[in-house]
């Protein structure tokens, strides 16, 4: 970049933009602007810098992933702007440690980054991976509402004394039992409220869970979720969730880049001679990072080498390469949980995200062709 380039550093909220013009001669920011959340006054803003910095002056706008998602982004490139997405965990200005935090330091910190390329740039879903994206969010937050009530209903049971023999919850049995149970006057009608919405939300779920695997088989996904599915624990729902969040895994370097994209490395403070080991990062996107940790616990239970038919149906009409790298890689990963478990008194929860990386390594690898 020539020094004929102004880096414009957008603080974006729901109701206003805060923005800032940088240059790598100037070293600061300037021109600060606060305006409405509206895509239009950051273009007026670009032609009131025009008259500042010539005609021929070159503009770079970014901002922080946040809650408008990549809206403005779209909005910008329409009109031939040139923007970035930041992601927020990458960019080396510590504004958390800063005694003075607001909205034009924001700003200056954003376009100081850009300027330095002190960032890594947010993923821009295609349009389709978008729409999938949030359609899967949406059956998830449905799963969480089912969660919620099945709580509530246990709950409910609790504390007016009605108490189940069986086995488990959530059996057919159990449900049978629930529907018969006679409360008294208005606890009857509450119960049946629960039982009602219960229900609607698990017909909802089934016929989610139908439309994913519908969008499961679209051409631009078919093959990718069938390799996915051939390791332990990774279903249509989970394949193709990670594939519409991660996007293009070539952009990452490594298998160790991308467990790092989504925060399942550990991190570290040492200094000098001493080394300390912290936990998990916990950056990037947390949505990967939890189901993957879910699918690590499947390589908690069964035998080593064991195939059950369900994961041979689902390996089924897959290329003998792939299926001989998946079962690689199961094997290795429940092997190595149950020597961190049983052999090192490794913590269950410690051993899973381990493999939980592993796991992440090994979907990295079948997703690139690095099979061999």
């Amino acid at each position: 970049m020539n020094y004929n380039t102004v880096y414009v550093g957008m603080d974006v909220h729901k109701e206003s933009f805060t923005l800032c013009a940088y240059t790598i001669d100037a070293e600061k920011g300037s021109h600060f602007q606060r305006t409405e959340a509206d895509y239009k006054n950051v273009l007026k803003y670009l032609e009131f810098l025009r008259t500042v910095y010539g005609n021929n002056a070159n503009f770079i706008c970014g901002y922080e992933a946040g809650c408008l998602g990549y809206t403005l982004y779209h909005q910008l490139t329409e009109h031939q702007v040139n923007c970035m997405i930041l992601a927020p965990t990458t960019m080396l200005e510590q504004r958390s440690k800063r005694r003075i935090k607001t909205d034009r330091r924001d700003a200056e910190i954003i376009a100081k980054c850009l300027a330095q390329h002190n960032y890594s740039p947010v993923h821009i879903p295609t349009a389709t991976d978008e729409e999938t994206k949030e359609f899967l969010r949406m059956r998830d937050d449905h799963k969480l509402a089912l969660k919620k009530v099945k709580q509530q209903i246990l709950a409910f049971c609790l504390r007016h004394n009605y108490r189940y023999d069986g086995n488990s919850h959530w059996t057919a049995a159990h449900i049978k039992w629930l529907k018969s149970l006679n409360p008294e006057a208005l606890y009857k009608e509450i119960l049946d409220e629960y039982l009602l919405t219960y229900t609607t939300l698990s017909d909802k779920l089934e016929r989610l869970d139908k439309r994913i695997e519908e969008l499961a088989s679209k051409d631009e996904y078919r093959e990718s979720v069938k390799k996915l599915c051939c390791f332990i624990g990774i279903k249509t729902h989970t394949a193709l969730s990670v594939l519409v969040e991660v996007g293009d895994f070539q952009r990452f370097a490594s298998a160790q880049n991308f467990a790092s994209y989504i925060g399942l490395v550990p991190g570290e403070d040492s200094s000098g001679d001493g080394q300390t080991r912290l936990g998990i990062t916990k950056a990037g996107n947390r949505h990967v990072r939890m189901l993957l940790t879910e699918a690590s616990q499947c390589y908690a239970r069964g035998q080593i080498g064991f195939k059950s038919k369900e994961l041979k149906s689902r390996q089924a009409g897959n290329s003998p390469q792939v299926i001989a790298y998946a079962d690689k890689a199961n094997e290795r990963l429940r092997r190595r949980y149950y020597k961190m478990v049983l052999g090192k008194s490794k913590k269950h929860n410690v051993a899973k995200t381990a493999i939980a990386r592993e796991l992440a390594c090994f979907m990295w690898g079948m997703m690139t062709d690095r099979i061999a």
